[in-house]
């Protein structure tokens, strides 16, 4: 308790009750994070795709199972056990850990949420290795101001022993210059970095580039379309050479990982049009999708997408004006509206498209509006649905109802061939 209670059983005063939470429960569980090489991976986007990238890269180096914690999933090897936040509660966090002991993980890459900095979820995890991979608009609702934002990311440093910074991106070259740890850079432009990405080439289903550090280039790819992807390539590379593997090694590894559910994922259709599902619930992250997909698509990019209810208002009117500004037609609909209106939600996004002369159309239900895209898409067009990514289901008042856009999507092509 932060405060005596009026009780009649034994009680500690803590000045903080989150980081005491933190520290009884890795007393519990015996302390298994000291037992593990821990990677923490922060920054607005790109946490899900380069963890999983790091934990391929590690089982196919190793021939070991990894641990990972995150947004999507939480896994030990093949396992996957379901998560509700993208950095668990302490308590629950020790016990994976303790779990990944008991399965002979040597490794855990885990996402580290701003939350979870400020709330101490991860109060006295020791991070081998931290990666810091962008910092734009997001969370406002709960952090206040982006210097705020950008502080609660900024406590990764003091809890790693050295931390992987993208300099590409302002706000985090600014933070890492009074960084308290050992800080390794890595850039898609700058030769000033330790790891730079050369001779870059964006297909529609890859990226291909070479990874420069001094005295080494190695040619290497991965299947997942967007500059995103190099950013979230580069990354993982970082970790990798800092944890003692050959860069050489690792562009090899890299060629064979996987995309993520939900994160530029193309959907089989079937149809002569592209269908994409991303996650994108940020500006930046729309901005990326919409820009990556218009670079390879010969016919118009169709943004469907919605934004939360209860969270970050101010970043609706942003989107709003990302979508119109750089797709061809936009449809607004509903994201998880949760106990808002959903209507309110959509005037915020249209306000932000004022004034510009995109054609859009508003459709409330988001399966009808992923129908109607589908019915008017053209040949050469793509198709992009934004916001649910990985998601299985939608958040409408307090309850979440099965909501798959794959199957939504099956079904819409379905209909149409009758």
């Amino acid at each position: 308790c932060e405060r005596a209670p009026e009780v009649s059983i034994p009680y500690a005063i803590s000045p903080d009750t989150r980081a005491a939470l933190a520290i009884a429960s890795a007393e519990w569980f015996g302390n298994p994070a000291e037992k593990l090489r821990i990677i923490g991976v922060t920054g607005t986007n790109g946490k899900t795709t380069t963890t999983h990238l790091i934990k391929e890269m590690l089982e196919k180096l190793t021939g070991q199972a990894v641990g990972m914690i995150g947004t999507i999933h939480n896994m030990i090897g093949d396992a996957e056990f379901e998560t509700e936040r993208t950095t668990p509660e302490a308590l629950e966090l020790h016990e994976l850990f303790a779990k990944m002991v008991a399965a002979g993980c040597e490794y855990v890459v885990m996402e580290v949420s701003s939350h979870a900095l400020v709330l101490g979820r991860v109060t006295g995890v020791r991070f081998e290795v931290g990666v810091f991979t962008n910092l734009t608009q997001d969370h406002l609702d709960f952090h206040g101001t982006m210097e705020e934002y950008a502080r609660a990311k900024a406590l990764i440093f003091g809890q790693s022993d050295v931390v992987a910074v993208n300099i590409d991106d302002e706000q985090c070259e600014r933070l890492a210059a009074s960084a308290p740890c050992r800080v390794f850079t890595y850039s898609a432009y700058s030769d000033a970095a330790q790891l730079v990405a050369k001779l870059v080439k964006l297909h529609p289903d890859r990226v291909e580039f070479c990874a420069l550090m001094v005295g080494v280039l190695e040619r290497t790819s991965l299947a997942i379309p967007g500059m995103f992807s190099v950013y979230n390539a580069l990354s993982a590379l970082s970790v990798m050479y800092l944890l003692d593997y050959a860069l050489g090694d690792c562009a090899v590894a890299l060629t064979s990982c996987h995309g993520v559910k939900g994160r530029a994922e193309v959907v089989p259709t079937g149809r002569d049009f592209t269908v994409i599902i991303d996650y994108a619930h940020t500006p930046d992250a729309l901005k990326n999708i919409i820009s990556t997909m218009r670079a390879c698509t010969e016919g118009r990019v169709m943004t469907l997408f919605g934004c939360g209810g209860d969270r970050d208002r101010t970043k609706r009117p942003i989107m709003g004006a990302t979508a119109a500004e750089l797709s061809d037609f936009v449809i607004v609909t509903t994201d998880n509206p949760r106990t808002e209106q959903p209507e309110w939600i959509i005037d915020d996004i249209l306000r932000g498209m004022d004034g510009i002369a995109t054609p859009k159309t508003v459709i409330e239900d988001r399966r009808e509006a992923i129908e109607w895209a589908l019915s008017n898409a053209k040949a050469g067009d793509t198709v992009i649905l934004a916001g649910k990514g990985h998601e299985t289901y939608q958040t409408i008042g307090r309850e979440n109802a099965h909501f798959d856009e794959r199957e939504v999507v099956a079904q819409a092509i379905e209909g149409q061939k009758r």
